[in-house]
């Protein structure tokens, strides 16, 4: 049923929508076939436009992608900042939350396959693995290694090597998305994802504890 409070004509409504429609066919192929293998004509197909209305909103398949980034993935990033900023608790809380939402957002969803493509696909695609480095990667890594500092500065977290944690924390994160979108032989039915997080949180963050909240919390 359509909103009785919506005064716009139909056209004009399905005009808005053809851009959030368009995102959501490219993710969709993106993840099913990989960048190279996606056409922008199937796209369009798929979102059920022409090709023509597909050039009046992205000038080709690497901005489309691009669109599809800083849709879905760039504003997730852009909350947990937000998040890390604000939150006043204990770092391991913060860094408990956080993953988990991004889970929640990017991880459990077709868009971590967007990841999976970029890993494949980097070498082929060099300016679109630049880009994504620089939005997706870089700010996540920095976002990381800002909550475990912070743990540190408050007495939270013992002393370590921030950015090799950094990317011990990144590593099993990987994994997880990339036996998701994995098929074939591997056998997936006895890696649940939430178990698996919070196995890999309790694992990190008893770690991370100094030795005195460590015993506490054992």
């Amino acid at each position: 049923m359509e909103c009785p409070f919506d005064t716009k004509p139909r056209w004009e409504r399905r005009k808005d929508a053809r851009p959030q429609e368009l995102l959501a066919a490219a993710i969709d192929l993106f993840v099913e076939r990989g960048f190279a293998a996606t056409r922008l004509e199937d796209v369009a197909r798929r979102a059920g436009v022409s090709k023509g209305t597909l050039y009046l909103y992205f000038e080709n398949k690497e901005e489309l992608f691009k669109a599809v980034v800083r849709t879905s993935i760039v504003p997730v990033i852009g909350e947990a900042e937000s998040s890390v900023a604000e939150f006043d608790g204990h770092s391991a809380d913060l860094l408990r939350n956080v993953l988990l939402a991004w889970w929640e957002r990017v991880g459990g969803t077709k868009v971590s396959g967007i990841a999976k493509l970029v890993t494949a696909e980097a070498n082929n695609f060099p300016e679109l693995a630049k880009f994504y480095q620089e939005e997706v990667i870089n700010r996540g890594t920095r976002m990381i290694s800002s909550m475990l500092e912070r743990g540190i500065a408050r007495g939270e977290f013992r002393s370590i090597d921030v950015i090799q944690m950094t990317q011990v924390l990144i590593a099993p994160m990987l994994m997880l998305v990339t036996w998701k979108h994995s098929v074939g032989p591997c056998e997936r039915g006895a890696l649940e994802p939430k178990a698996f997080l919070d196995t890999f949180l309790d694992m990190a963050l008893h770690g991370l504890l100094p030795p005195a909240a460590a015993v506490a919390g054992a």
